[in-house]
């Protein structure tokens, strides 16, 4: 079926281009016809029939030969006799499945598209380098190149890659360069430093200074501060409350606020924001609360969807190392995973790390700046984009300040020039090693001792590690670069022109939160804050509010763990915040009749358990009913909405609302001479949401898996070669946090006894490629809530894994 569906969308693109090149509506690149037609060359060559068996591959480079077996779902256990010839193993490995993903995943991060897509895509790649993710990487690279470790694996996955590249012909090229129309170039280390600055814009890229000094300016401090508070008082902070922070006063920092820049509404178009809560859960459980009295980690990192998927899971073996996990395509390591002494995985860490300042120039010329009324030059950046179809490239000119590029210049009276101070941006100062070199000693790990050490070398963008080892312990630590902020800062766009606005450096290693062997008996992160107020150093950002106090709580109550328990909460579809605001939205309800479809989806709800699952009316007929309420209580956004970004209230600071202050004027509607409150709003919305929805009430397909409708897409947005529908529960507030498009994209769990057991599964496939049967062979084990044992082989001949391949690499 995977042979045919292929050969169908392939021959369906192919009369699609034919109609495109025909006309060239977008002037975009199209493969000559006989060449994507050819059977020697075409896509026919990619409709891939695996074949078993044994294979030696003869390469330069290999030190000593290597093997490689392929167990029944193509995940390779990589054999080698010393590293550099291990990590060639993967560089070699991972782009004979993922070389495609490998070449656009760097290429739409640094700005590099239009020189394969044409025009259509330029501004995108002007934007890119402006953003400064091209220099970000460059700068990363370096450094990478000065530590010892980081540049023998880099070089040595660099090598493989580059082997594999070599060796292919036109007829080898994954579909995608075929319907594009061009060819692979060599790897390099700094593509895998691109790769990682990738990881950075999506996870600790978001801001909100623009829309938070527009509220400020536009409601007023007041209005401004009852309405978008900084800490959920229901909050269950990552570090338990009860940690102690042992450094004194001196630790402190600077404890005055920071003016915002404001006077003026920022009416600039802003770029487009990375997904709001990738983040994701883990959590360790100590022996003592297991079943089987050893400490079971658990690791499941939501982020967007896609084929092929954003991990390729792998296991490396050396005399000195053995790990199993997750890679990411592009980059060296086991990023998430576990060996025969420790496991380790990774949520993101919700810290704002990019600010914005207004630039004050010395004249329109814009060749000088004004910081503490001295002048400062600019330093011009030429990026040079090539464009496919153009004869001459595009120069795009960035400036660059002392707080960071010039990302936003102005349009106009209503605009102001603003400058992006960014994280990753920053050169790293002199390690003993970087980010390889972290994974690479987890990789190698066997204690809490190596978790510590192996997280110093790590950056950006800042995770919470979480760690369990056969010794019994049980760690997390907020770990990474994070800067050190006076009040609010960074919460409103800064005036660039007082040096009192930098950062006052960062937070030390030893300093940031962590925790040991907790008393509770467990440590846990969901993306919501890291600590409690009471943390010596200020930080913002965007934090969950429900899957971490769930988690908290459901860990809590546990006591004689096993796997089946913590499967079980992975997948569970309970939203915390349906549990605290549908009792307040149906109490509106009862004092008035209602009947029909209104009774009976008023009985449904009250009935309800909270539970997103796939065959559910419920959820529907919640999210539309608390959305609509938020819409109501806030029209007053409405209108500034439409002229700029402003920042809108939480969800859980609404529900606060209703639990609190119900009588507020907040709840009063605009456009009526009536006074109204929270009842009467919430009616209202009640009213809208069975109107919308009373019709539909029989349809069979009316129900949560259909209505959320998620889709696992290809990475190209070629459509056909998208996952059908994935019919499944799950929502972003729930643990079991699946999206139209996000969702988790790696379920692991390992317990950590004499013998490490473990147990993963993530939607999609092995292969890269839309003809193999290994493109999306594990989504419906995924969507079933089933998982894979992963076996940690102790050699090429262990028989609990019956070969699909082997390689021997010499």
């Amino acid at each position: 079926m995977r042979l045919f569906k292929f050969l169908a969308v392939a021959a369906l693109s192919a009369s699609l281009l034919f109609l495109c090149q025909a006309h060239q509506p977008f002037s975009l690149p199209f493969p000559p016809l006989g060449q994507l037609f050819s059977p020697f060359n075409g896509f026919w060559q990619n409709a891939d029939k695996v074949q078993g068996g044994e294979f030696t591959i003869d390469l330069e480079g290999i030190k000593a030969p290597v093997q490689v077996v392929f167990d029944d779902r193509m995940v390779p256990h990589i054999f080698a006799q010393n590293d550099e010839d291990l990590f060639f193993a993967q560089g070699y490995i991972t782009a004979m499945h993922r070389l495609w993903q490998m070449d656009i995943s760097v290429r739409a991060t640094s700005g590099h598209l239009a020189a394969v897509m044409g025009p259509s895509v330029l501004e995108r790649d002007k934007l890119q380098r402006k953003k400064g993710l091209l220099m970000a990487a460059e700068n990363a690279s370096e450094a990478f190149l000065t530590a010892e470790l980081d540049a023998k694996i880099g070089d040595a996955y660099t090598a493989g890659v580059n082997a594999y590249i070599e060796q292919l012909s036109p007829a080898d090229y994954p579909i995608e360069f075929k319907l594009l129309n061009y060819k692979p170039e060599p790897w390099s280390p700094l593509k895998s430093a691109i790769f990682f600055k990738s990881m950075a814009e999506s996870l600790c890229a978001r801001h909100q200074d623009l829309a938070s000094s527009n509220s400020l300016e536009h409601w007023g401090r007041e209005t401004f501060d009852f309405l978008h508070p900084e800490y959920n008082p229901k909050q269950s902070p990552i570090i338990p409350a009860d940690v102690e922070w042992d450094f004194g006063p001196a630790a402190l920092g600077e404890t005055e606020f920071s003016e915002p820049s404001i006077g003026a509404l920022y009416q600039h178009n802003t770029f487009p924001l990375p997904s709001e809560f990738l983040g994701s859960n883990n959590w360790a459980v100590a022996a003592a609360k297991t079943a089987g009295g050893v400490p079971i980690l658990c690791n499941d990192p939501h982020l967007q969807l896609t084929l092929p998927s954003i991990w390729f899971e792998i296991q490396l073996h050396t005399p000195e190392l053995s790990s199993y996990g997750v890679s990411l395509p592009g980059t060296p390591g086991v990023i998430i995973g576990f060996n025969e002494h420790i496991a380790w995985g990774q949520t993101n860490v919700g810290h704002d790390v990019l600010d914005w300042y207004e630039i004050e120039w010395v004249d329109e010329k814009k060749e000088a700046y004004l910081v503490d009324g001295n002048a400062k030059p600019v330093v011009l950046r030429y990026d040079t984009i090539a464009v496919r179809g153009q004869a001459e490239p595009h120069v795009e000119v960035t400036r660059l300040t002392e707080w960071g590029p010039v990302v936003y210049e102005a349009e106009g009276e209503a605009y102001q020039d603003l400058a992006m101070r960014w994280i990753a941006h920053d050169k790293p100062t002199k390690k003993d090693f970087y980010e390889v070199g972290t994974f690479y000693h987890l990789m190698k790990g066997k204690n809490k001792e190596d978790y510590f050490k192996a997280l110093y070398g790590y950056d950006s963008p800042a995770q919470n590690f979480v760690f369990a080892s056969q010794e019994g312990d049980i760690a997390l630590q907020v770990n990474g670069k994070l800067p050190i902020k006076k009040q609010e800062q960074g919460r409103f766009v800064q005036a660039g022109n007082q040096s009192k606005n930098a950062w006052s450096g960062f937070i030390p290693r030893e300093e940031v939160p962590k925790v040991l062997n907790p008393a509770r008996g467990f440590v846990a992160s969901a993306n919501q804050h890291s600590t409690s107020p009471d943390y010596p150093y200020y930080y913002l950002g965007g934090f969950d509010d429900y899957r971490g106090r769930f988690i908290n709580e459901q860990l809590a109550q546990m006591e004689n763990v096993e796997v089946q328990d913590m499967m079980a909460l992975q997948l569970n579809n309970h939203s915390l915040k349906a549990r605290e605001a549908l009792p307040l939205l149906l109490a509106a309800m009862d004092s008035i009749q209602t009947e029909g479809k209104a009774s009976e989806i008023l009985e449904h709800l009250r009935d309800w358990d909270f539970r997103y699952e796939a065959n559910e009316q419920a959820p529907i007929l919640f999210d539309k009913w608390f959305r609509e309420s938020l819409i109501l209580t806030f029209d007053e956004w409405k209108e500034p909405t439409e002229k700029m970004d402003m920042l809108y209230p939480e969800p859980w600071r609404f529900i606060s609302l209703l639990e609190e202050n119900a009588d507020h004027t907040i709840f009063d509607l605009q456009e009526t001479e009536e006074v109204e409150v929270a009842k009467s709003i919430l009616q209202k919305a009640f009213a809208q949401m069975v109107e919308a929805y009373q019709d539909k009430l029989e349809d069979p397909k009316f129900d949560w898996g259909h209505h959320k409708g998620t889709k696992i897409g290809h990475l190209g947005r070629i459509q056909a070669f998208d996952s059908d529908l994935v019919y499944t529960g799950g929502t972003g507030d729930a643990p079991n946090a699946i999206k139209p498009r996000h969702g988790p994209s790696w379920r692991m769990i390992v317990t950590l006894g004499d013998e490490v057991t473990a147990y993963g599964v993530f939607p999609g496939g092995q292969s890269g490629n839309p003809g193999n049967p290994f493109y999306d062979n594990t989504i419906d084990t995924w969507a079933k809530g089933e998982y894979y044992p992963l076996y940690l082989m102790k050699d090429p001949s262990d028989a609990r894994v019956k070969p699909l391949i082997t390689y021997t690499i010499q």
